[in-house]
């Protein structure tokens, strides 16, 4: 330690033998100690803290001492106390031998040169106050964790093609342009009524694509507001304005960067925008608000929209430009109303999703109740649907949703009900008279057959056999099984 020239001599003792004595109190009486040199490399440990060693993956002393504090602690911050002088007196370490209150204090010569720093582990003892607080890390460190894998999750891709149900010549047609779509790196527009599945279908292109295994980024134009679309879109650079974050942040662009992204509500972008939207689309680089560099990204962009781009680009409202830049492959998302015969099929689908997220068993649709989900008009599309379906669930005790039920529901919700109508592809009642011996049916029809040919050859077995195409003997030989009296 440095000499203090304002002390008495029997005061400056004193003080040489305070500090002496705190450092052997803490030798002692703290969970472990180790020294590093200016460098950050380990010179010394005590032998409280040789217990953790096996822990942190080292069987001997000499090969934890002698190498850098970054290489044999996870999570260490001696090398930021060596770097700014500092200490840092009390602070929670977590790493594969737990979770520790540790304090980290410079060290001086007598010159004031710093030449190490003194780490000190004061550990979580059961019988002290500090357990709470360690708890109380350790869990929100989980919780970190947990949200950390669950965005990575959100940002793959949550659908496949497959999740588009339907077999409908509508729906099939669809799925093909997806599949031809997801074979490009062209952008790909989306057209569609809301709640028709445009969402949906751009996850799935994203996951039949060779960027798959990138992110999937989304973002709903129409959710944000406009003083805030540019810093979502392109991010913010560090301390571009009062209260932005002093590390800056990333934005739309840049976190789909080897992936997709999907702008949803496209038709609502701000026109004061599009020309920058535009630049990046066509440049492949943005530049974060506040910042004067470019930055480069590579994300493959999806849009949807559920409004008439080309009207809009009629009224000024939207960039021709950005819209032929947009308009390359061009999917257009039938109604629900178009695709009729898939209503059953998404309406088991759905019923199962709905029982899943409700904990609850899935109930039936009686007959009754599928025609007149077949019927509908269904305005609001497969998410009008689901909404109906999710009522009618709340409402019954039963497990069979019947007519009168599925009625009641559409009428409080002040959809217009249609009758109902057989369900695509259901049969028509067959006429009775097919409803006989299938050789009986045969017979008759020879019949006919043989005497329309006598009628048009006035007679003549011989051009009948061959109007008939078959020989006279078989002619007669019919002739006399069906007991047909010619007239002739």
């Amino acid at each position: 330690m440095t000499s203090d020239a304002t002390l008495p001599l029997d005061g400056e003792r004193i003080l040489e033998l305070a500090a002496r004595s705190m450092f052997e109190l803490f030798a002692n009486a703290s969970e472990g100690m180790l020294l590093v040199d200016r460098d950050a490399r380990v010179v010394w440990i005590n032998e409280q803290y040789k217990r953790f060693l096996p822990a942190l993956g080292f069987q001997r002393v000499e090969d934890f001492v002698g190498h850098p504090a970054s290489e044999v602690i996870h999570n260490t911050q001696m090398h930021r106390v060596l770097e700014t002088g500092k200490p840092i007196l009390i602070d929670l370490l977590s790493n594969k031998a737990g979770t520790f209150v540790v304090s980290r204090i410079p060290l001086r010569d007598e010159a004031g040169t710093l030449i190490g720093a003194l780490g000190i582990v004061l550990f979580d003892h059961p019988e002290t106050t500090l357990q709470p607080l360690i708890h109380k890390f350790a869990a929100l460190q989980r919780d970190l964790d947990d949200v950390r894998r669950e965005l990575a999750t959100q940002r793959r891709s949550k659908y496949t093609l497959a999740s588009f149900v339907g077999s409908s010549p509508a729906a099939v047609e669809v799925k093909r342009q997806a599949r031809k779509a997801a074979q490009s790196s062209s952008p790909v527009l989306l057209l569609g009524e809301t709640g028709t599945g445009k969402e949906l279908l751009a996850h799935a292109i994203h996951a039949a694509s060779a960027r798959s295994r990138g992110n999937f980024v989304s973002v709903n134009i129409a959710a944000v507001p406009d003083t805030l679309l540019e810093a979502e879109f392109f991010g913010v650079a560090p301390g571009a304005y009062t209260g932005a974050d002093r590390k800056g942040r990333d934005g739309k662009f840049k976190l789909a960067d080897g992936g997709t992204l999907f702008l949803d509500e496209i038709g609502d972008m701000p026109l004061v925008l599009q020309p920058k939207l535009l630049r990046a689309l066509q440049e492949g680089e943005i530049e974060p608000l506040g910042s004067n560099k470019v930055v480069a990204f590579d994300a493959r962009v999806i849009a949807a929209t559920s409004r008439d781009l080309a009207a809009l680009v009629r009224e000024g409202r939207f960039r021709e430009d950005l819209y032929y830049r947009l308009n390359v492959l061009q999917i257009k998302v039938p109604p629900l109303r178009e695709r009729r015969a898939d209503i059953p099929a998404l309406a088991e689908v759905l019923v199962e999703d709905i029982a899943i997220r409700n904990g609850t068993a899935p109930f039936d649709l009686g007959s009754g109740a599928l025609e007149m989900l077949c019927a509908q008009r269904w305005r609001g599309n497969i998410r009008e649907l689901r909404n109906v379906l999710e009522q009618a669930a709340m409402r019954s005790d039963a497990q069979r949703i019947e007519e009168a039920q599925l009625e009641q529901v559409l009428r409080d919700a002040g959809i217009e009900r249609m009758p109902p109508a057989p369900m695509p592809g259901a049969a028509a009642a067959p006429n009775a008279h097919v409803l006989r011996p299938l050789a009986e049916q045969v017979a008759e029809l020879e019949r006919q057959a043989i005497q329309a040919a006598l009628a048009a050859t006035g007679g003549n077995k011989l051009a009948a056999a061959k109007l008939l195409g078959i020989s006279r003997a078989k002619l007669y030989e019919r002739l006399e099984l069906s007991d047909f009296q010619s007239t002739v």
